[in-house]
């Protein structure tokens, strides 16, 4: 079994910060959006207001790609968006491939996006024997019992693990052993892989747990909030309790 870290130190070789990296998909899709609507420039403020960062931070992301913008005119749109997808790697051909064709895995062979963001889903892999040869997104499912053939064929780089927890660290360690080197994992498991593998974990029940958290704060600020006062119009009328220090609100706070 592969054992070692599952992401790689803070900065990357070439000294830009994870943090910074993991903005730039941010930025891009804000350019994205003004290329496609023929915005010729944007400054700072505004891209930034686009991409939910503050526009300090963004100068300072933008520091690390040696670009500046001009004073009084902004960043030159077009120009960025092929700065970033240069430094993320998507103006080259990445072949992927998905391990699990079940639900999930067979919505992300059908997303439309991959193409035209440099990624090419190069195989569908599944273990059950009755998907083997089947069709999904015009491609035909292979068994994983070629996975490490597929991979060496294809010059893969990056898998994409679908399936249950239970099997998700013995393809990983299939996947790593057949040259993949970054690992997008929807498995709900820690996975361990050697130093030099990178590892992305999706895991939609935690997003929905933070999520959980919030709409209980909400809700908790809501029953909290004061209650609208008894002499104005159409304010409820309410007669305080009495507690051992004198009147107590209506509610408490928790």
């Amino acid at each position: 079994m592969a054992t070692g870290r599952t992401h790689r130190p803070a900065t990357r070789s070439r000294g830009i910060p994870e943090a910074t990296v993991a903005r730039l998909p941010l930025y891009l899709r804000a350019l994205t959006a003004l290329s496609e609507r023929s915005v010729p420039t944007v400054s700072s403020e505004e891209l930034a207001t686009a991409a939910g960062v503050n526009s300090a931070k963004l100068r300072k992301d933008f520091s690390y790609l040696g670009s500046y913008g001009t004073r009084g005119v902004g960043y030159d749109v077009e120009y960025l968006v092929y700065q970033i997808s240069r430094e993320l790697g998507l103006t080259q051909d990445w072949p992927v491939v998905i391990v699990g064709v079940g639900n999930l895995g067979a919505a992300l062979a059908n997303y439309g996006g991959f193409a035209s963001r440099g990624f090419r889903v190069a195989a569908l892999l599944d273990q059950d024997p009755a998907l083997t040869g089947r069709t999904v997104a015009g491609m035909p499912v292979s068994h994983t019992d070629d996975l490490e053939r597929i991979v060496t064929e294809n010059g893969v780089s990056i898998g994409v693990i679908t399936i249950p927890a239970g099997g998700a660290q013995q393809v990983c360690d299939r996947l790593v052993a057949a040259g993949v080197t970054s690992i997008l994992n929807f498995a709900p498991t820690v996975l361990s892989v050697p130093e030099g593998v990178d590892v992305r974990k999706v895991d939609l029940s935690i997003e929905l747990q933070i999520l959980a958290f919030h709409e209980q704060r909400k809700a908790g600020e809501d029953a909290t909030a004061p209650a609208a006062p008894a002499d104005l119009p159409g304010g409820p009328h309410t007669t305080p309790r009495k507690g051992p220090d004198g009147d107590v609100p209506a509610v408490m706070p928790a």
